[in-house]
């Protein structure tokens, strides 16, 4: 993939009830409404870049009820940090997580990204990177982790293995847990490094739950960003297929699409609101495990004059129009 350094942050420089008409559709008495499974529609906030929202806020004016925070680091060491420099818990992001809880929401929280110390380079074996992992899961007594594996930790065989094998633990040891991988892809689903991920995590008897690729940032691809997406998702569909020998369902269960709002770091690639939808719609049509994008921070209209960057979109669009579509994804 492309550094994405203008709009997904360079950490060195930035330390039940529905409605149908009018009437009340109510859930049967004693029955309560199955919340869906963390992590399914957890769009990315970044709480120390891109002049982040209020989580509160977003929830509010979107009904989106799950965020992924980004990104959990290497303090340089194997020992996890926000950013790789803000304190595990006791500080901005602890009070920005309990919010969302009171609000009735939950959290994601992603490991890695595309810039700084990664747990998986710095912890030197899978007992001990699943050990950085267990800390952040105990300190937020978390139902769902995103490894976000970009650039030289995805690069390395050996770190692949190491990742594939702490998930393996940290599944063995939290009953339940939501684990996604989260990596890059081209227009035709993943290249050599993930296809490989892939393979090693089924030769491991790793049952992760969402296999999720990042389709854009391509480095030239033709068609609509909708279109290229859906071939790209097909793609990884079929590696997990084959790896897992899974049944094309089954295997469209056990993947995600992590997409991008408004214009990437590529000129060609502009991902608009009807492309936005096409996504959905195909995620609805395949019950995919994951649908989410980068980012919540992006997701509104700059200022007259402002390019696309860390703090909005760079495309005509309305506030949260991205975040809307994500919050009415069930699965």
């Amino acid at each position: 993939m492309n550094p994405r350094t203008p709009l997904r942050p360079l950490l060195a420089l930035a330390a039940a009830v529905s409605l149908t008409g009018t009437a009340f559709a109510l859930a049967p008495a004693g029955l309560a409404a199955t919340p869906d499974p963390v992590g399914l529609n957890a769009p990315y906030e970044y709480l120390g870049w891109g002049s982040p929202q209020s989580p509160t806020a977003v929830m509010a004016a979107t009904g989106v009820k799950q965020f992924t925070l980004a990104f959990m680091l290497s303090d340089g060491g194997c020992n996890p940090k926000w950013d790789g420099s803000r304190a595990l818990t006791g500080g901005s992001d602890q009070s920005a997580i309990n919010s969302i809880r009171a609000a009735g929401g939950d959290v994601v929280i992603s490991f890695g990204g595309w810039s700084g110390a990664k747990l998986g380079e710095k912890c030197t074996s899978a007992s001990a990177l699943a050990g950085a992992y267990q800390k952040v899961i105990n300190a937020y007594r978390l139902k769902a982790i995103d490894i976000d594996i970009e650039d030289t930790e995805v690069a390395s065989a050996t770190v692949r293995q190491r990742v594939i094998d702490a998930l393996k633990i940290v599944k063995n040891n939290n009953p339940g847990i939501k684990e996604y991988v989260t990596f890059g892809t081209t227009p035709t689903g993943p290249d050599s490094a993930g296809v490989d991920l892939i393979k090693k995590g089924a030769k491991a008897g790793l049952a992760l739950d969402g296999w999720t690729v990042m389709p854009f940032d391509f480095g030239g691809h033709s068609g609509s960003m909708g279109s290229v997406t859906v071939t790209a998702a097909d793609g990884l569909k079929n590696a997990v297929a084959s790896a897992y020998g899974y049944d094309s369902t089954t295997a469209y269960r056990h993947i995600g699409i992590s997409s991008m709002n408004g214009k990437t770091d590529e000129s060609d690639e502009t991902v608009s609101v009807a492309d936005f939808t096409t996504i959905a719609n195909y995620a609805k049509a395949h019950h995919l495990a994951r649908f989410t994008f980068w980012s919540v921070n992006r997701d509104r209209q700059c200022a007259s004059g402002t390019p696309a960057g860390d703090a909005c979109s760079g495309i005509s669009q309305a506030p949260y129009a991205f975040t809307k579509i994500v919050a009415a994804y069930h699965g």
